[in-house]
């Protein structure tokens, strides 16, 4: 008796129902990120069960909305719930860093010294010769892993500081050079190396 009279209470109806549907659309939507990306990963067994979680936690909350039409604050904490759930989910996903991208280089001065210093950081690359808008130029591809990418742009800054470069995700990769998990230590020009095991 007492648990029915707390829960039409106005303290339950609300304060705390609003915020328990708030923190289930955080829920709800930074796991759907998540599985949105572990889908466009290919990464096939973790988003079915991710995807069990989010529509149970939805439903929860909608379950509530529905029972409390009349509360507008609910409505808000829906609303509210659901935009802290987009930016916590891709925060999350920034920081997994998961899977691979593709960074083109088109640098605008010379690539010898880049091309080397990438070479011994031990990134897989591909140099391609090309015909620029003003002069001829080199190309440099090199797909790796996303969590080496703020790694592999300093270096692009450091040798070729107004190099054009795109970065974009890589679904699958077969084959390839790929840097190996490697210890620190700190180069004659002042970025982390990662010497082999």
């Amino acid at each position: 008796m007492e648990n029915i009279e707390f829960l039409n209470s106005d303290i339950f109806v609300w304060i705390i129902l609003p915020a328990l549907i708030f923190v289930a659309r955080i829920c709800d939507v930074s796991i759907g990120t998540l599985r949105l990306i572990y889908v466009s990963k290919g990464i096939k067994h973790i988003a079915p069960l991710l995807g069990f979680f989010e529509v149970i936690i939805w439903l929860l909350a909608v379950s509530q909305i529905m029972k409390h039409l009349d509360n507008i604050i609910c409505y808000v904490a829906y609303g509210g719930g659901f935009a802290m759930g987009n930016y916590i989910g891709m925060y999350l996903e920034e920081k997994l860093s998961i899977g691979n991208v593709i960074i083109r280089v088109i640098p605008k001065s010379d690539t010898t010294d880049l091309i080397n210093e990438l070479h011994s950081q031990n990134f897989g690359l591909t140099v391609v010769d090309a015909e620029g808008a003003q002069q001829k130029v080199k190309i440099i591809f090199s797909v790796i892993k996303r969590e080496n990418v703020q790694h592999f742009v300093s270096v692009i800054n450091h040798f070729n500081p107004h190099a054009f470069y795109t970065i974009e995700d890589v679904k699958s990769v077969n084959e390839g050079v790929f840097r190996r998990n490697r210890k620190k230590t700190i180069n004659r020009f002042g970025f982390i190396n990662k010497k082999g095991k």
